[in-house]
Formats: structure tokens, C-alpha cells, sequence
């Protein structure tokens, strides 16, 4: 997290169109066979080769590579791009599932790298790091008192698994310093947020991307809420901007019955690709209900569409981004990559859900989902276009509708008042999080021993957090009221000091009791 002011309502809709753009490929090794001659290919060799050597200036004729490569890539469609070393190592390591660290979430706090939570079981935990603390040092390297870039920050305290680094740890609730040797080791980054019951027999499962670990990471949490009771699924999808099919495909067989067809796909040849589920899922019968919203893509609606096709389940909420193009990768030597559009994919029904666009204009592609809010489309199902051409019926006779995202079959309105659209985008980002270990900073005593009921009935009864919090944001330069959302915001801020103090788990408690669609479902 980071202590700058330049905290923006978009924020999170950015981040989402960056998972959408890489999102949603094949989880293929990628294949370096493009060796063959050209006269193309030689064309550019030579112009590199004659810039490199005979230019009247020096020219890094690498950041010219990635330009043309970027243009090559502009003209074909809006998922085919190029990923810088950068951009590919972080990519890489969040579709992982792991990174190799110290295992510490923190924010940058007055110049100081402020804990806001150890990693239950991590490095930082065991040797005793708590909430709160400051690191003053890594490896002699000060962190304190210096606006250092995040990627530096980040270098300081990741590493080779086993590699140990000897941080001092200013703890303010005691006024000390502490020295402590951490032995760096595997950190899981989990695509699962939550699972829990939402009451005796209904279970909810957030999932945030499809990365490596998602099956896993679904099936243990479904075989728990089974032992629980659960007889009912609610798969929350929202926000999803999708990841690797493969893991998509695995839970959609998951749910649904032997031989049931998932999705296929089809290549510039026409070869057609199929794949079916298989008689080994784990709640193949029960009633599922998936939840999207307008930044649901790709690998998500690969789930929804499979369930949706195949009369399994209900799809609650708002018509989905509109994602059904197949990307390979490949990997150059640099540490960059090339992620290119391969296939389309198709729903059972044989749909595809892939929104229109042009050539070239990628800005006007992203931006879609945010003319939904001028079109009314958030706020009224009579508002979605469907084109009649594309109308398809599943085995029971429903009428689905393809070219452009999945439409629900429960629609749930966006719960703000028109020109208030980003404020929920604005209390799910990082600011409520900062906001709430400033306060906790200032006196962390104070919830000491409390128990999570007190804490619900505390948070109830103040409007301190809430009057605070309209200076906060102020003070950070934003100029947003708040006044007129009271209860959006005292919920968002209950949440997550919940999540600060009791874990992940509890926020979801306490955004999901007064959730639209969830309240939909549990009539």
C-alpha cells in the first residue's frame, strides 16, 4: 500500500482493465517456434542493426523494439499486448499464487514502513512482528525518513526462499527496538478471499482471479462449507478480471454432471476444441448461484456461461465485460512477453460473448463498461442491448443471448444514485485500509482483548470513524462528501477494521449482511 495522496475513485476499475487485458489465457508453456525466414523479419533486423550502428545519436533501440512491437500488437485486437520484464515478473507471480518474502502487508506512513498485518503462519509472524510496527532497517539499508519507490521497497524484503535478512523493528505501542533475523520463505497469494456461510445451509465462496492455486484453493473451501451444511452455493465472481481458463474450466466440472459440455474453442483454422465435465465434482447437485458485475471478464464468464448453458445454476447481478478471445504466451530471454490472441471460445449453447471492437482503439474498448452508467444499463435491465440475431436457448428452453458479456438471469441494480457511481470504488480502495491503521495506530489499545461481538456493537453505536474519516479524505485531497452515504461508509469502515483486528473472513460478514444480491439470493 502506498501513503501518497493520489487516491482516485477509478483506481480499482484500473486495475481490473490491466487483469481483463492479461486475463483469460491458455496455461500453456509457451512455444518459441517462430524461427522461420521472412523478408518481414529481415526488413527489421537490418533497420535495428543500421540504427544501432550508423545513427548520428546513441539510441536505446530496445525501447524501439517495444514500440513497434506495441504497434504490431495495436492492430490486431484489444488482448493481444506485450508485457514489459517488469510488468511479466508481477503478472507471472500473482497468476502463481506465490511470491518468496518476509510476509508482512504494510503501508508507507509518514515516511515509514508501517505493518499493517503479518501473514498468519509467515516469516514476520513467527519472529513476533505485530501489527503496527515500523521497519526502520533492512540489511543496514535505512527505510525510514526516504521516499523510496515501491519496486526498491519491495527488493529490500523479497528474496531467494531461505535467504534471511536482519531487519530493526521500531514497536511504538512499547517504545522499543527490536533486531530480528527472518528467514524469507514462500508467501501464498490467495485468489480465494473468503468462504463462509451466509446462514445453515447456504455457502459463499469469493474468488478475485484464476490463478495456479484457485482449484485448490476452491475445493478446500467447498469440502469445508460441505461439512458445515452446505447444501446451497453462491460463487461471487464480481470484480473478477478472469486468468487462466484452465482453472475455470476445473471448477465449472466441479459443479457440474458427467459429460456436460464446459466450453470449446476455435482457432483461426477452424479447429474446434472441446471439453466436457467429468463425473468427479464435488457438488454436482444443489442449487449454485454466480454473482458478476460489469468487471467480470474472461475466465469468469467461462464459469458463468458453463453453469448458466447448462440450466445448473442462477447468474446474479449486472451483465458481464464481454471477453471471449483465447490468449497464448511467449516469453523472450529479456524477461518480457507476448500475449496473443489464439482462439475464441464459445459457450455450451454456442454463444460467443466476445463485445464488439475496432481495430486500434483500445481506449474506446475499455471504457465501455463505463457508458453503462450514461446508458442507464447499471440501474435497469430494460437497458441492456441484445441483439435478437444472437439469441440462443439452453436444454430447458431459456433464451440467452450472445455478443457481448453474459446477462443475468436475476438482475440486481447498482445500489447508488446516478453521478455516485465511483463511491463504491472508492471505499473498496486501499484508502478505507490506510485510513483505518491510522486510527487503529493511534490507539491500538483500545481494542485489546475485545471480542468480535463488542466490536460489532461499538462500531455501531459511534459516528467517530465516520466524522474522521471526512477529514481524512480531505486531507488527502479528495474532494468527496460523504455525508449522503452514511451507511455505505460506516459499513465499509466496520469492515475493515474487522479485517484488521479479526481477519479477512469478518469483512466479508460485514459487507455481505447488507448486499444486494446476496439479500436477492437468501429470499
Amino acid at each position: 500500500m502506498k501513503s501518497n495522496a493520489k487516491y482516485l475513485p477509478m483506481l480499482l476499475g484500473a486495475t481490473l482493465a490491466l487483469g481483463i487485458v492479461v486475463g483469460g489465457w491458455l496455461n500453456e508453456p509457451s512455444q518459441n517456434k517462430f524461427l522461420a525466414n521472412s523478408a518481414s523479419k529481415n526488413k527489421l533486423n537490418r533497420l535495428i542493426d543500421f540504427i544501432n550502428n550508423d545513427y548520428v545519436d546513441n539510441v536505446n533501440t530496445d525501447s524501439i523494439v517495444n514500440l513497434t512491437v506495441d504497434k504490431i500488437l495495436g492492430q490486431l485486437d484489444p488482448h493481444s499486448v506485450y508485457v514489459p520484464p517488469t510488468e511479466q515478473a508481477e503478472v507471472a507471480e500473482n497468476m502463481r499464487g506465490e511470491f518468496v518474502g518476509i510476509g508482512v502487508s504494510f503501508y508507507m506512513y509518514k515516511d515509514s514502513v508501517a505493518i499493517i498485518q503479518p501473514i498468519a503462519n509467515g516469516p514476520s509472524a513467527k519472529a513476533g512482528i505485530k501489527a503496527g510496527d515500523r521497519i526502520l532497517y533492512a540489511d543496514k539499508t535505512k527505510l525510514f525518513g526516504r521516499k523510496l519507490p515501491s519496486d526498491s521497497l519491495f527488493s529490500k524484503l523479497k528474496g531467494s526462499k531461505g535467504s534471511e535478512v536482519q531487519l530493526v523493528i521500531y514497536r511504538k505501542s512499547e517504545n522499543k527496538r527490536l533486531n530480528l533475523k527472518i528467514k524469507r520463505d514462500v508467501i501464498p497469494l490467495s485468489s480465494v478471499d473468503a468462504s463462509l456461510m451466509l446462514n445453515k445451509s447456504t455457502a459463499y465462496i469469493k474468488i478475485n482471479r484464476f490463478a495456479e492455486t484457485t482449484l485448490f484453493e476452491f475445493k478446500k473451501a467447498l469440502l469445508q462449507l460441505k461439512k458445515q451444511g452446505a447444501t446451497a452455493l453462491v460463487i461471487d465472481l464480481r470484480d473478477n478480471g478472469g486468468g487462466y481458463m484452465e482453472e475455470a474450466i476445473a471448477i465449472a466440472d466441479e459443479l457440474l454432471g458427467d459429460k456436460k459440455l464446459i466450453v470449446f474453442t476455435k482457432n483461426k483454422k477452424g479447429a474446434i476444441q472441446k471439453t466436457f465435465a467429468t463425473k468427479k465434482g464435488n457438488f454436482q447437485g444443489g442449487e449454485v448461484f454466480v454473482l458478476m458485475n460489469e468487471n467480470s471478464a474472461s475466465a469468469s464468464e467461462i464459469l458463468a456461461g458453463a453453469i448458466q448453458d447448462n440450466d445448473r445454476g442462477t447468474i446474479v447481478g449486472r451483465r458481464s465485460f464481454g471477453k471471449g478471445l483465447v490468449q497464448r504466451e511467449m516469453n523472450f530471454e529479456d524477461g518480457s512477453a507476448v500475449r496473443l490472441t489464439v482462439a475464441r471460445y464459445y459457450t455450451p449453447t454456442g454463444r460467443s460473448i466476445q463485445k464488439p471492437y475496432s481495430k486500434g482503439d483500445d481506449e474506446t474498448y475499455f471504457k465501455e463498461s463505463e457508458s453503462r452508467f450514461v446508458s442507464g444499463e447499471l440501474y435497469e435491465k430494460d437497458s441492456i442491448k441484445v441483439a435478437d440475431s444472437l439469441k440462443f436457448k439452453t436444454p430447458k428452453g431459456k433464451i440467452v443471448y450472445g455478443g457481448g458479456g453474459i446477462v443475468p438471469d436475476l438482475f440486481i441494480p447498482l445500489q447508488l444514485e446516478k453521478g455516485n457511481e465511483n463511491f463504491t470504488y472508492l471505499m473498496q480502495s486501499s484508502i478505507v485500509g490506510n485510513f483505518v491503521f491510522e486510527q487503529l495506530d493511534q490507539d491500538r489499545n483500545s481494542f485489546k482483548g475485545v471480542v468480535y461481538e463488542d466490536f460489532l456493537l461499538r462500531m455501531k453505536k459511534t459516528e467517530l470513524y465516520f466524522n474522521s474519516f471526512q477529514k481524512f479524505l480531505n486531507k488527502n485531497g479528495l474532494d468527496v462528501k460523504v455525508a449522503n452515504n452514511r451507511e455505505i461508509v460506516k459499513r465499509y469502515i466496520a469492515a475493515e477494521f474487522a479485517r484488521q483486528l479479526y481477519g479477512e473472513s469478518k469483512y466479508y460478514q460485514i459487507i455481505l449482511r447488507e448486499d444486494a444480491m446476496i439479500k436477492a439470493i437468501l429470499k
